[in-house]
């Protein structure tokens, strides 16, 4: 009996990873894919994205799914973590494909940008599906290939891509799959949309979903999961006043809430407040509450152009030098220092 009711658990969860992956939008055109790999590329992501459809052939017995990897001249490139790459063809010998993922490079910059954007605008106008893992949506919106749809990106380039494009939807999903345009957020998450893009062809469910038990990935995130961990998860804490009281501060950068008002909406006194902060995380609500914002400046600073009077007030200081006194106490040097000049030798690594 025992043996019967773990069958049965394993069939229902079978059926909800296969109801998930059934959730993604419009079938793909088919299966051939290419990967555009971008000096700099994340080979996390890459790889992620890649072995799901080697593992879908396994699956069938047969090469139903292709891949091949290419290059602006065809030359090898360096992926972000100094493995070097040998591709199969380059912009010129590439054959026809139904699907090109450009990999986008972490720091962020295109060798031979105006050159890519003109190939991606013909491959576009062919009616080839088009899309970009980790930053690779920011050449595609770069080459005007995102205007009227939904894309996502990194977490940490999410609102520098939001400034530079007002025009276009960024979520923070951890991918989005509109149409004909495929983007994800890097990482694993990449795995999670190969997986929605096998399972979005006939037939294909229960293909991914034995794809996904290969994997031993065992939650396969949705287009409606978000890529940043739940705050539950990230504090390592049960009390749901806590988790309250973290996710106002995190709501609330640009215009903090004080410590009466934090304990009110949570529930609970001040001086319960205060005792949570020091007994799970070891500061008190005000420090915690600092950090939070000091920790958001510096993502402004590093991941876009903004001014570091302008990040002030989206971080809830009164002036540029009021940050700059909190910076430079924190970390040891002024908010200045974080900003290093654009191009190969620049940006925060991941």
């Amino acid at each position: 009996m025992a043996e019967d009711d773990g069958q049965a658990h394993g069939a229902d969860a079978d059926t909800a990873v296969a109801m998930r992956l059934n959730a993604a939008t419009a079938p793909l055109p088919g299966c051939r894919y290419a990967f555009l790999l971008i000096p700099g590329f994340s080979q996390i992501a890459f790889a992620a994205a890649i072995e799901p459809l080697r593992m879908a052939n396994m699956v069938l017995g047969r090469a139903d799914f292709s891949a091949v990897t290419v290059t602006v001249d065809g030359g090898s490139v360096t992926a972000s973590n100094g493995v070097r790459v040998t591709p199969d063809h380059g912009l010129a010998d590439l054959s026809a494909v139904d699907c090109i993922l450009i990999c986008g490079p972490n720091p962020i910059w295109f060798p031979h940008e105006r050159r890519l954007v003109h190939w991606l605008r013909r491959q576009a106008q062919r009616g080839v599906c088009l899309g970009g893992i980790d930053t690779g949506a920011l050449l595609l919106a770069r080459a005007g290939l995102l205007e009227g749809y939904r894309c996502t990106v990194h977490w940490q380039d999410l609102q520098r891509m939001r400034d530079a494009f007002p025009g276009i939807v960024v979520s923070p999903q951890v991918y989005e799959i509109d149409r004909d345009r495929l983007t994800c957020s890097g990482g694993t998450a990449s795995m999670d949309l190969m997986l929605a893009c096998i399972g979005a062809h006939e037939g294909g469910a229960g293909l991914a979903a034995a794809v996904a038990d290969l994997l031993v990935h065992q939650r396969v995130r949705s287009e409606h999961d978000r890529q940043r961990m739940p705050i539950r998860q990230r504090l390592g804490t049960s009390s749901s006043a806590l988790t309250a009281a973290v996710m106002l501060m995190e709501a609330n950068i640009e215009e903090p809430l004080g410590v009466e008002e934090l304990a009110g909406l949570a529930g609970i006194s001040i001086r319960q407040l205060e005792r949570l902060f020091r007994q799970h995380l070891g500061r008190t609500p005000g420090a915690y509450y600092m950090e939070l914002r000091l920790e958001r400046a510096r993502e402004l600073l590093c991941h876009t152009d903004r001014s570091i009077g302008e990040i002030a007030t989206d971080c809830g200081f009164r002036s540029a030098a009021h940050l700059s006194r909190r910076y430079h106490a924190c970390h040891g040097h002024p908010p200045r220092a974080e900003r290093r000049p654009r191009g190969p030798e620049s940006a925060v690594e991941r």
